[in-house]
């Protein structure tokens, strides 16, 4: 083990002693701020569509000037539920006594709607006025909007990250390789050693990249005041995505690190990895797809199936409530998809690292005793 740790350590050192990881972490970093800044400094005046039935218009735009209001009129409660679910009105002001909305009311609207109504009702009769009742006539969507953001940067950060730390990995075997310097490396290591060192220090590296991602996004999120619209929580899916990540790359790493060992040149890498790229694409889509609807079909099955699961169940987690059980499951089947491909690819990297020369087939690899 002491062998094994040395290699990952050499790993994490090498990638962080670079200036390119260096810059790169810092431009991540700016980044992620930028994007957690930008709905606050990208935003515009608020504008909603308000609706009354059997009651008078509140003077909203005296206490909210910066905000917009347009109003209609209804025949009866029946028509204005109609409109609420149809997503014509944001709210609707029933008998001057209750408010329907679709879901949770957003908060600015809710208060303004409480205190105007009971300022010109004081106003008018100058005795205590009971609050609005704020009466839901649809599913409560008040964290929607942010689960879906979170989900959509969570698929592209996930993707990015796998493609880039798999290719590290890869490009690592084949610069060993062919240079022959892993015939030095092996002659006082063994092969399960140097592959497992290589795959645990290039993660770490990747790890680092991730955390750094989360922690500025939800600095930058707190600063700017928009980590309050995010869903209870919070801690369990962060935690929850490093887990996945970890797995996701196991999985991907390895078999990528098998398949550079079976080649020379750093110009073959692209053609061996094809497989394992395919694949994470293949999860990509699945998983932007699950950004939109979390509950259909083909994002639920595929969130139980490895390796793509290890893409498309945290975006699942993200973009709404998954039952635990279900994210047990499907990280059982994910841990086990990994020590396949770890007692799989451990064989094929000890069979063909050191055949240097002409591409080795995986068929020649697999007969080998």
């Amino acid at each position: 083990m002491n062998e094994w740790m040395l290699v990952a350590r050499r790993e994490i050192v090498t990638q962080l002693r670079t200036k390119a990881f260096v810059t790169g972490l810092i431009i991540t970093a700016v980044l992620v701020a930028a994007v957690s800044f930008a709905p606050k400094l990208l935003d515009g005046p608020n504008s909603y569509t308000l609706g009354t039935v059997n009651s008078q218009r509140l003077p909203l735009e005296a206490a909210a000037p910066d905000s917009e209001f347009t109003w209609r009129a209804f025949s009866d409660e029946a028509a204005a539920k109609r409109a609420v679910l149809a997503k014509d009105v944001d709210a609707v002001l029933v008998n001057g006594t209750k408010v329907l909305t679709d879901g949770e009311i957003d908060d600015q609207l809710g208060v303004l709607l409480q205190s105007v109504n009971r300022e010109a009702k004081l106003g008018a009769a100058g005795v205590s006025i009971p609050p609005l009742k704020m009466v839901s006539v649809g599913a409560d969507t008040r964290y929607q909007a942010a689960r879906t953001g979170l989900a959509v940067v969570l698929v592209i950060v996930l993707f990015m990250m796998l493609i880039g730390q798999v290719g590290m990995v890869a490009m690592g075997v084949v610069e060993e390789k062919g240079s022959r310097i892993v015939e030095i490396l092996l002659s006082t290591l063994r092969p399960w050693q140097l592959f497992g060192g290589k795959i645990v220090g290039l993660g770490a590296v990747g790890l680092i990249n991730l955390v750094t991602i989360l922690t500025v996004g939800l600095a930058a999120s707190m600063a700017s005041g928009i980590a309050g619209d995010f869903p209870p929580g919070m801690p369990g899916l962060v935690a929850g995505v490093v887990v996945w990540f970890v797995l996701g790359y196991a999985f991907f790493a390895t078999l990528a690190g098998a398949f550079a060992s079976l080649v020379s040149r750093l110009e073959e890498v692209n053609s061996v990895l094809t497989p394992v790229i395919m694949v994470i694409m293949v999860s990509y889509f699945v998983a932007f797809y699950a950004t939109i609807d979390p509950t259909g079909t083909p994002a639920m099955v595929m969130s139980y199936v490895p390796p793509f699961s290890s893409i498309v169940m945290p975006v699942r987690m993200a973009a709404t409530e998954v039952p635990l059980w279900q994210a047990g499951l499907a990280m059982a089947a994910m841990v086990a998809a990994v020590l396949a491909a770890l007692a799989f690819g451990a064989k094929v990297y000890q069979r063909a690292v050191l055949r240097t020369g002409a591409r080795v087939r995986l068929g020649d690899v697999a007969r080998m005793r």
